[in-house]
């Protein structure tokens, strides 16, 4: 079929690495003669990448396929993703699905698309989680100054709580010089940062008998490359040798997403997490000794089963003595299958919020804390490519969000910079060197 004059619609939900991935899957369907309009407009084809982290993950994947179908009835409408893997049944069970694709497919949906009128009743590709072992490469492209590249897939970590490792299949990646090759492509387009992006990205090796630090070892060594952010690293895969050799690298940000989940060694065990809370607060007072002024996010889930109230401010007191820079806050959330299920103790929702919302009171301090350390210190600044109501944002290396009057001329360039104040949306101000 000639798709020549259609238009087609994606929509993002979760993790960066789905981003990566719904922008490559956008450049096949551009390939296909497609063109691509934002999803709030009427077209012809929606692909929605869906989320399954959380309950509120597949409700939010639920609410984006209905909004698709309204937006056009008459619309081909395709689910991929974590949701669409996990719960396949479910989603071709949505009024408006024609096609629910499984991770293996993902990258070749336009295969199935030998016209776009609609089906009677949706038709499923997907597979068991021990089927999916490949590893496609993906980045985004076109959206930011920034790229988010795609470097590991998949998790042998079987944590209680989690079903991303079904959703995802077993930690798997390309070699080193592929990454390389792709990253020198992609900032020969124009892109100054670059955002490393996996599910588990400190596992990095399983493939090619490789290892993380031999891949960020040699993305530092590529001149084209402005900046280099490190996407989520698990505590005992953090080693303090990679953590010296950012200390000291030409190109990798100092900006650090660590994630703890909980800050009591019982509940950690509960979890199935591979590091004591011993551990996790050496390797932030290492970060602190050798980069004083790195941003540290930090994850963490409130409520999980058999956190005691005791237990929790336990876990409160631990995190908040922490020199870290703010806290990524979630709600346990029940998941199908998991052996979470089976562990006694099981906190009441509303407990669950209120104690997520103390912790993202915590974050709200440390991160203003954070902000107001570096008011008066030079800083290099990448600006984005965006421009609202007359101001352009930009991020510092050690990920501080500032804000400036819109000028064309620094767009998508590093620019150094003082951060001089507040404003009033908590960004900084600043002014120019």
């Amino acid at each position: 079929m000639d798709f020549k004059d259609k238009t087609v619609a994606f929509a993002t939900l979760g993790c960066k690495l789905n981003f990566s991935e719904t922008s490559t899957i956008a450049r096949s369907f551009v390939e296909k003669g497609f063109n691509r309009v934002n999803f709030k407009e009427k077209a012809d084809v929606y692909v929605i990448n869906t989320c399954s982290v959380t309950d509120t993950a597949d409700k939010k994947s639920r609410t984006i396929i209905r909004q698709a179908a309204k937006l056009n009835p008459a619309a081909f409408i395709i689910v991929t993703g974590c949701y669409a893997q996990l719960k396949a049944e479910e989603a071709a069970q949505i009024e408006g699905v024609d096609l629910v694709i499984g991770a293996n497919d993902k990258f070749n949906i336009t295969k199935y698309l030998e016209n776009l009128e609609k089906h009677h009743e949706s038709e499923v590709h997907t597979c068991a989680f021990g089927e999916i072992t490949e590893f496609q490469h993906a980045y985004s492209y076109g959206d930011r100054t920034r790229s988010f590249l795609k470097v590991q897939d998949g998790c042998n970590y079987f944590c209680t709580y989690c079903t991303i490792p079904m959703a995802r299949g077993k930690s798997r990646n390309p070699s080193i010089e592929s990454i390389v090759e792709e990253a020198k492509s992609v900032a020969s387009e124009g892109i100054k940062e670059f955002i490393l992006t996996g599910v588990n990205i400190g596992d990095f090796g399983h493939s090619t008998g490789e290892t993380f630090l031999d891949l960020i070892k040699a993305l530092d060594e590529v001149e084209t490359i402005g900046r280099i952010r490190v996407g989520s690293v698990e505590p005992n895969l953090l080693t303090d040798e990679m953590i010296s050799f950012m200390a000291c690298s030409k190109r990798i940000a100092p900006h650090f997403h660590i994630p703890l989940q909980a800050g009591t060694d019982a509940v950690l065990r509960l979890m199935k997490r591979h590091y004591p809370i011993s551990l996790f607060e050496q390797k932030i007072v290492q970060i602190r000794e050798l980069l004083p002024e790195a941003f540290i996010g930090v994850d963490l889930i409130a409520g999980m089963n058999g956190e005691t109230d005791e237990l929790f401010e336990e876990s409160f007191r631990f995190i908040e003595k922490l020199d870290i820079s703010e806290l990524h806050v979630f709600p346990y959330s029940e998941r199908k299958f998991t052996k979470a299920l089976k562990i006694e103790g099981v906190v009441p929702v509303e407990v669950r919020r209120h104690r997520a919302q103390r912790l993202i009171e915590l974050s709200e301090r440390k991160l203003h804390d954070f902000y107001h350390r570096n008011i008066d210190r030079s800083s290099i600044v990448l600006f984005e490519n965006e421009r609202q109501k007359g101001i352009m944002q930009g991020w510092t290396a050690n990920y501080i969000k500032v804000e400036a009057p819109y000028d064309a001329g620094l767009l998508n360039q590093f620019c150094k910079v003082r951060l001089t104040h507040f404003l009033d949306n908590g960004s900084l101000g600043i002014s120019y060197e």
